[in-house]
């Protein structure tokens, strides 16, 4: 494994209403796109998420941190989901930021 792939996604939500809405919006991101990725794992402790996947055969582990103003995520990925990750990294952080607009 190379580097972990992050991504920082900015929002004026404050801490909590992130948090809730990133819970909610995980729903709508595994009924989206369930037939790709498999959310093994889901643990959240505070603001802090630790979670596992599983995509094309292979898992990988990553960290969701929400800050007043920012959420950062942080995964360890194989390198074939590496590159998949990192063509995809558009699309991630424009969900994130669809998770997080203001309402």
């Amino acid at each position: 494994m190379g580097q972990p792939f992050t991504a920082s996604i900015p929002h004026r939500l404050g801490q909590a209403e992130a948090v809730r809405r990133l819970q909610v919006g995980l729903t709508t991101v595994r009924d989206r796109f369930g037939r790709h990725i498999t959310l093994l794992e889901e643990v959240w402790t505070g603001a802090h998420l630790d979670f596992r996947i599983a995509a094309l055969t292979q898992t990988a582990n990553g960290t969701l941190d929400v800050t007043d103003d920012a959420v950062h995520l942080s995964v360890e990925l194989p390198f074939l989901l590496d590159l998949l990750a990192r063509k995809a990294q558009g699309l991630i952080k424009k969900q994130g930021t669809l998770m997080l607009e203001k309402k």
